[in-house]
């Protein structure tokens, strides 16, 4: 069987699947994210029995997060400059290496944080490193796109499962055991990895640079694109809003008088209204509708949450959670553009950065919505994040418009290539 996109298969998701290599990538993932959503939930646990500080246990969930940027900026290089089946492996096993350390009983609880940061900080690069592979294996195409979209509904389903999954374990075991979960799934990932995908070069050779010089340079090169640029804020700006009811679900429960049991939905909706959509317009939608509706879609996705105005009971305010995550869908067709947008040598670097942004801008984001919910109303801050969020995505659908191929001048397309001979 075929290992790439040389034949031509069935139309839809069936073709991705019926890619070898990406099978082994698909079930890669699928472990390692399972393992990692439940090695959140536990060691969040762990690090509150052992200290009894709510600040230190919720700190190990913003540990996840935060070194995001470090990674995707500093190491960003890796992902071109070494062959990427050997940066996901080596990856898997770094991440297995110090989940492993965190079972030792003596490691303390810096050395726990520590080493979350680490395995956060890898994070972007395996991320970065992964996308950019797929091209090579499904091609720069329609099946890139429907790969790159799966991947993401598995990202969606794996928090929900995850976290159920987590809570289960930890009826049964100790922090502790459930961790240990997350040593054997990264194991898996990289064997996985190792063994069902092929040996391919490098994208960029080593060169003199130090790999510090390297990644920097890269993201200059990148973000000094304006239609890179313009495609990077559109998928990383609306994400940086979209997060503010899911930041507040749980004093937005408090403030509406509902149980328990409607923090869990509240958490839940935007994911399957995400999830629904992107199986919809991966399936149901041919490349080029796909790519009609980024732009109006990214638009008024954002718009659903101003109906927390009115300070909406648990259904009306469902429904909107659900309809704004379907305004997620825009996303399927923008990374065919952003595909098509990047040279072949930067992309690696520019899939680390779109994923360390991307992490980086939705901890923003839900920062500043509890910031902002300190001094207004709950349901406020989450219209206001509607509003807000609407105005700054239009403000960049206009951006991607004037930048599209076509739509610059001579001189802008000429400093385009002019940057991208620079990065040979």
């Amino acid at each position: 069987m075929s290992h790439g996109p040389a034949t031509a298969p069935p139309a839809g998701y069936r073709a991705v699947f019926a890619v070898t290599e990406f099978r082994a990538v698909f079930a890669a993932h699928l472990l390692s994210l399972l393992g990692i959503v439940v090695s959140e939930l536990a060691l969040t646990v762990l690090v509150y029995d052992l200290t009894g500080s709510p600040l230190l246990s919720a700190l190990t969930f913003a540990l996840g997060l935060l070194p995001y940027v470090i990674g995707g900026t500093l190491f960003a290089g890796v992902a071109d400059r070494y062959p990427a089946r050997r940066v996901l492996v080596v990856c898997d096993l770094v991440c297995a290496a110090c989940v492993a350390v965190m079972l030792v009983p003596a490691t303390p609880v810096a050395g726990l944080l520590a080493l979350r940061c680490l395995v956060a900080a890898v994070a972007p690069v395996f991320t970065g490193t992964r996308m950019a592979a797929l091209t090579d294996i499904l091609g720069d195409g329609d099946l890139y796109v429907l790969g790159r979209s799966l991947l993401r509904i598995v990202s969606q389903s794996a928090m929900l499962i995850g976290f159920g999954a987590g809570g289960a374990l930890l009826t049964v075991l100790s922090p502790r055991g459930a961790i240990t979960v997350t040593v054997v799934t990264f194991l898996c990932s990289a064997v996985l990895l190792r063994f069902g995908t092929r040996d391919r070069p490098a994208r960029a050779g080593s060169g003199s640079a130090t790999l510090l010089k390297e990644s920097l340079s890269g993201a200059r090169l990148i973000l000094g694109d304006r239609r890179i640029r313009a495609l990077l804020l559109l998928l990383w700006l609306p994400a940086m809003f979209v997060v503010a009811p899911e930041a507040l679900a749980a004093p937005y429960v408090a403030e509406i008088g509902a149980g328990p049991a409607a923090l869990g939905l509240l958490l839940c909706a935007m994911a399957v209204g995400h999830v629904g959509a992107e199986l919809f317009v991966g399936s149901a939608l041919r490349p080029r509708t796909r790519s009609r509706i980024v732009l109006p879609v990214a638009a008024v996705g954002l718009l659903p949450l101003v109906v927390y105005v009115i300070r909406p009971g648990l259904p009306l305010a469902l429904a909107a959670l659900a309809l704004a995550g379907m305004g997620a869908a825009y996303v399927i067709g923008l990374d065919q553009w952003f595909v098509d947008a990047v040279p072949p040598e930067l992309r690696g670097r520019a899939m680390t950065l779109l994923t360390a942004g991307l992490m980086t801008i939705q901890g923003a984001g839900m920062a500043l919505a509890g910031l902002a919910a300190e001094f207004f109303p709950v349901h406020h801050v989450v219209a206001g994040a509607g509003i807000i969020g609407t105005a700054v995505a239009l403000l960049v659908v206009a951006e991607v418009r004037r930048t599209a191929p076509g739509q610059m001048s001579d001189t802008e397309r000429r400093d385009g290539a002019d940057r991208h001979m620079t990065s040979r």
